[in-house]
């Protein structure tokens, strides 16, 4: 089925431009959003989802009341959600394989629905913005056409994309907003900044660096995040980033280096340092099963015996 707009079928678009142009609420629907102030959510509520990973839940979950995501530039957050069963999705991609991305939040969303109830799909989609070689751009349309293809009846409620996710300081483009959040229990959408991106964030973060596929980090049936195993061969001669100025470790691991967060830089070093320091996967993954946490008493997230 196609992707629905108002009830309506998406006609196929060569650009966003062209989309907003014909949906002109979408455009108003988006001003709104990226205007809502901040929020700062709360760790222990929180399930963080990475780049390249999602998560999914529903309501009856006593572990996550909001997934979200951050410091995306020209990334885009999905969220897809149920109205009937309340099911929803979050997921942070790069446009490393949207096609077989969007396969993997649909199914993670009916899996969890019955499908005989009543509601229907909701789309929420953020991110991007008018970077200089267009990333944004092809990413919002590839994630726009693999929607498009899939057998079930989505409805975008909300598109805070590429141009309509864009600001001009001192003449550089950037995003306005750089991460999201989803209540699980009321479905609400909104920017979010974080101050916590657990459990496990090198081990997460070094799984993307390496390459890993898009994964789902999230059992909800046991309210368990579970990594892995990944795999990745030792590669020494990532340490010589370390040695590098900021400017050069920005100009060739990022693609977008005039628009990323302020923590960019040192994140990439931390990740790279914790590759060094695990030159093989094998020793993080015994037996080669995943490393699995759940909500401890304290509301933080702790590595399951």
């Amino acid at each position: 089925m196609p992707l629905l707009i108002q009830n309506r079928a998406l006609d196929r678009i060569t650009s966003t431009g062209e989309m907003f142009d014909r949906h002109p609420h979408l455009k108003e629907n988006a001003r709104t959003f990226r205007s809502q102030p901040l929020v700062d959510v709360d760790p222990k509520c929180l399930l963080y989802v990475q780049q390249r990973e999602f998560a999914a839940t529903t309501p009856a979950d006593k572990s996550v009341s909001v997934i979200g995501s951050g410091d995306a530039t020209t990334c885009h957050f999905v969220v897809l959600r149920h109205t009937g069963s309340g099911a929803v999705c979050l997921a942070h991609c790069d446009g490393s394989c949207t096609w077989s991305e969007i396969p993997l939040i649909v199914k993670a969303v009916t899996s969890l629905s019955n499908v005989s109830k009543e509601g229907r799909l909701e789309l929420h989609l953020a991110g991007g913005f008018n970077d200089e070689s267009k990333t944004s751009h092809k990413l919002s349309l590839n994630i726009l056409a693999a929607f498009q293809k899939q057998k079930e009846e989505i409805h975008l409620e909300t598109c805070c994309i590429t141009e309509m996710n864009d600001i001009v300081v001192d003449g550089n483009h950037s995003p306005v907003v750089y991460g999201i959040g989803v209540n699980v229990n009321t479905g609400d959408v909104f920017p979010s900044s974080f101050t916590h991106k657990g459990p496990a964030e090198e081990l997460r973060s070094a799984r993307t660096f390496t390459g890993g596929q898009m994964a789902d980090i999230y059992d909800s049936s046991r309210g368990l995040v579970k990594i892995g195993p990944c795999s990745w061969s030792p590669n020494l001669d990532i340490g010589f980033w370390l040695s590098q100025e900021d400017d050069t470790i920005l100009k060739y691991l990022s693609t977008s280096p005039l628009a990323e967060p302020p923590h960019f830089v040192q994140h990439m070093k931390t990740t790279i340092q914790f590759l060094l320091e695990h030159p093989s996967s094998d020793s993080l993954f015994p037996g080669g099963q995943p490393q699995l946490y759940h909500r401890s008493e304290r509301g933080d997230w702790e590595r399951a015996a």
